[in-house]
């Protein structure tokens, strides 16, 4: 996996990571974005390095900078100043609209880094409430399942996740694609 093409090795990616994102739970929500952002490249035929390094860099600031009013302008100065891609850059910038007024997704990327990180909450919720507690116990449908529920996992914004099918995927696909994604790297997530 090189992310370097695109202006960071994936090694300083996570670096960087660590050093601005100090709680454990986001740092493990970066990698779970990673893991389902790759995978929705491969789905899409879209180059998995770049789709992968937005989902794990996309919420560098979120600490730093926790009010939505300015989350990612920070994020888009350091990945900027670092020579990153500029698509990847606005996919990030994009991500979180509420920093960006009057602006709005408008291709497969920006709409798949937007559901992409976002299902990721609603995934984990789901593998939390489950008996098991491990992702290797969840079923696709339970995801699904979950989606309709609207008062579980409030923070996954439903409409949001719903931007998979603007990314080219339906949302019955997005949802296995995620959480197989996801457990693929249950370990790195604890889960």
């Amino acid at each position: 996996m090189s992310y370097q093409q695109y202006g960071i090795s994936r090694e300083d990616a996570l670096d960087l990571l660590r050093t601005r994102v100090k709680n454990e739970n986001m740092f493990k929500h970066c990698l779970a974005a990673e893991a389902v952002l790759k995978a929705m490249a491969r789905r899409l035929g879209e180059d998995e390095n770049k789709w992968g390094l937005a989902g794990l860099l996309h919420d560098l600031d979120a600490e730093s900078q926790p009010d939505l009013a300015t989350h990612t302008q920070e994020t888009a100065e350091i990945l900027n100043e670092k020579g990153i891609d500029p698509e990847i850059i606005d996919a990030i910038r994009l991500h979180n609209l509420q920093a960006h007024p009057g602006e709005s997704r408008t291709t497969p990327f920006q709409h798949g880094l937007a559901a992409g990180e976002t299902i990721t909450g609603l995934v984990i919720a789901t593998a939390l409430v489950n008996p098991a507690k491990r992702l290797a116990a969840v079923k696709p449908k339970s995801v699904r399942k979950r989606i309709k529920e609207k008062a579980f996992a409030r923070g996954a914004d439903r409409e949001i996740i719903k931007e998979c099918e603007q990314a080219g995927i339906p949302l019955a696909d997005f949802c296995a694609l995620s959480l197989a994604a996801m457990q693929e790297i249950a370990d790195d997530l604890g889960l």
